[in-house]
Parts: C-alpha cells; structure tokens; sequence
C-alpha cells in the first residue's frame, strides 16, 4: 500500500513538473511572437518612413518641375507680348485708381514679370550650359574637373549678371553702379581678401593637377573622394559618406593617394615550431593563385619576408599594389586567402593561451651547516660588490 500511494505521488510529481515545462514553453513562444511582432512592426514603420521620404522627394521634384514650366510659359508670353507689357504705351502705366499706393503697385508689374522671365532665363541658361559642358567634355577625371569648375563660374557669373538686370528693371541706375564698382571693388577686396585668396587656389589647384574629381586625398585627418572642385571650396566624401567642405585657400597641404598604385598589407602569423621554410614553399607555389582569386590586385602579391618575432608567433609580411579605392577590398581579401591557405596545409596560427599550474609543496630540509654556508657566501659578495650599485 505504501509503494503504491508513492508511485502516486511521484506521477503526480511528473505531471505538475511537465506542466511546469509545457507553461514554461507557451511563454517562450509568447514572448518570442511578441518580440517578432514587435521587430515586424518596427521594419513596417521603417519602411513606410523610407517610402514617404521617396514620394515626399518624388513631389518636391514634381511641385519644382511644374513651377519651372510655369514660369517658363510665362516667360514666353512675356516674350511674345513684349511691347504691350513693356513699350511706352503699355497698360501698366495708366492709373486705374484715385489711390497712389495702388497705381505704383500697378505700374511695377512690368518690373515684377522682368524680374520673373530673367530669374527663369537665367536658370534655364545655367542648366542647358551644365547639359552642353557633360556632353562635350570627355568623361576623364581631368574633364571632370574642368567641367565641375567651369559649372561653377557659369553659375556665379549668370547670377552676377541676373542681379544687374534684375536691378535695372526695377529702375536703379546701373550705369553709376558699375562706374561706381572700382571704389566698391577696393573696399570688398580690403574685407574679402580669402574669398580671393580661394579663388585663386583653387584656379592653381585645378591647372597644376594637385587633385582631380574623384581622387582620394587626405588633408589634415579628413580622407576621402574628391566630389567638388569649385572656384572656392573643395568637396570631399568620406567612405562613411560625410561631406566635408573645405575652402581651396585653407588647404596647405594634401595627399594625393590616388597619383601612383597603393600598398596593400597583410600580416599573418605561425606558431615558432613551424618550419619556416616549408612554410615559405607553400606561399611561393600560391602567390599567383591568391592573385587570381583577387582580381583587384594590380601587381602581387610579394611575400616580404619574416617581420617581426613576437611573444608566442613569428609575423609574415604580404604586399600588393592595388588601387587607393580598392586597398581595404585587398587587404581583407589577402587576410581570407592566407587564412585560407594555412588551414589547407595544417600551418597553425597561434592565438593567446593562458596556463594554469598548481604550485606543489616540497618538504626540504636544510642542514644548519648548509645555511651557516649560504650565510658566509652571502656576507662575503656583499663585501666584495660595495659600490657596485646599478644607479638608473
């Protein structure tokens, strides 16, 4: 009766206890469809974020290409009906009112559309100069340059120009402006004296080659792809795509890393029991085959030799020439091939290892005649080495 009411007990056990199991799975999966659920909802938010920002960019373009068909429409109109807009005996210059305010808002309408067809002249005058600067010019990074610099003295120009005409349309003497414009150019050439100076540089930048459109170059701490020459500043994007504007006349100095090929290393370690000439007949009957397995590798790679006898490892140098921009593509490439390698022909590479040993006691006894010796031997060297110090 006992073993039986115990049987009892331990089932009942089993089944309280497999219970507790089933629950404790039910909520892992909760917990596991909640965490989905949740990772669902955030990538739908995510992507319904990105989508927005898509049509809200898709509209900015639509909104800004119908506000330049507009403008150019009635930029032609203008055109077209340029002598009752503009000639003497124009509408706009009859008053429709007894209130001034509202015959002067009358007659600067022809001021107004002058304004708004030499804004759109000018920006479409811009953009078909850039069209014809893209096409004809050839698609190396010297034309690239010289492309991008000309676009920006066009555009400076076409500006400087538009304001004039802007300004005479609305009825400022521009003829004592621009007589005028030899005093006001020595006092702005007193106060913008590094506008010049940017100017300047970056004309002797472009015409002595120190970088191109789309070279690599490191200035200061900042490396990265050239993406702008302009008459006054530079622009350079870093690998992580950050822009960084610099003004042409602050660049002092700058490292054209993409003039000549760029050396590509890889180090690469084995244990100080290996062979290191069988090791060395390995790689030299691999070199062309990790070179064919990298196409980026221009000339290499060179195996250097042993370049350094570490703590537990003696290091392997590997060069390759490649280009700046594919150096980091190199570098893990030859790290992976290597790797790759070793692992083919059983050469190990160490890694750190710690060794744990238990000091073991040792019962040894020392006569007193011994340490009666070790004494005198003592006081004796002592003696002896008097003003012997190591000073440091």
């Amino acid at each position: 009766m006992e073993e039986k009411n115990e049987v009892i007990e331990t089932l009942e056990k089993e089944n309280v206890s497999s219970n507790d199991v089933n629950q404790e799975k039910i909520d892992d999966l909760k917990d596991t469809k909640n965490e989905s659920a949740k990772e669902k909802k955030h990538k739908k938010h995510k992507k319904d974020k990105n989508d927005k920002n898509v049509k809200n960019r898709k509209s900015i373009g639509t909104g800004m290409l119908i506000t330049i068909i507009i403008l150019s429409l009635m930029t032609i109109a203008a055109i077209v009906l340029n002598d009752y807009i503009f000639g003497w005996g124009s509408v706009f210059y009859n008053d429709i009112s007894s209130y001034n305010v509202l015959n002067t808002i009358y007659h600067k309408i022809p001021a107004l559309i002058r304004t708004i067809q030499i804004f759109t002249i000018a920006y479409l005058l811009n953009m078909l100069l850039k069209f014809i600067l893209s096409k004809c010019l050839a698609k190396s990074k010297k034309s690239q340059t010289i492309e991008k610099l000309l676009c920006s003295f066009i555009k400076y120009l076409i500006a400087l120009v538009a304001i004039f005409m802007i300004l005479n349309a609305w009825g400022v003497d521009t003829t004592t402006l621009l007589a005028s414009a030899g005093i006001l150019g020595l006092v702005i050439g007193l106060g913008a004296q590094s506008l010049i100076a940017d100017i300047i540089a970056g004309i002797f930048i472009v015409f002595e080659n120190v970088y191109q459109v789309g070279d690599i170059i490191v200035v200061g701490d900042w490396r990265g792809t050239v993406d702008e020459i302009g008459i006054r500043t530079t622009k350079i994007i870093d690998a992580g795509g950050n822009v960084k504007i610099i003004n042409n006349s602050e660049i002092s100095s700058v490292i054209n890393q993409t003039k000549e090929l760029s050396l590509a290393r890889a180090k690469i370690s084995i244990e100080y029991g290996e062979s290191i000439e069988r090791v060395e007949i390995i790689i030299k009957n691999n070199l062309d085959k990790i070179k064919q397995a990298i196409p980026e590798i221009v000339e290499g790679p060179y195996y250097k030799g042993v370049d350094a006898l570490g703590e537990s490892s003696v290091d392997l140098l590997f060069f390759a020439k490649c280009n700046e921009e594919d150096i980091y593509i190199v570098q893990r490439a030859m790290n992976r091939e290597l790797k790759l390698l070793f692992d083919k022909n059983n050469i190990n590479i160490p890694f750190p290892q710690v060794t744990i040993s238990k000091l073991e006691q040792k019962d040894v006894e020392v006569s007193k005649a011994t340490q009666k010796d070790a004494q005198k031997f003592v006081q004796e060297q002592r003696e002896i080495s008097k003003g012997m110090e190591d000073k440091k």
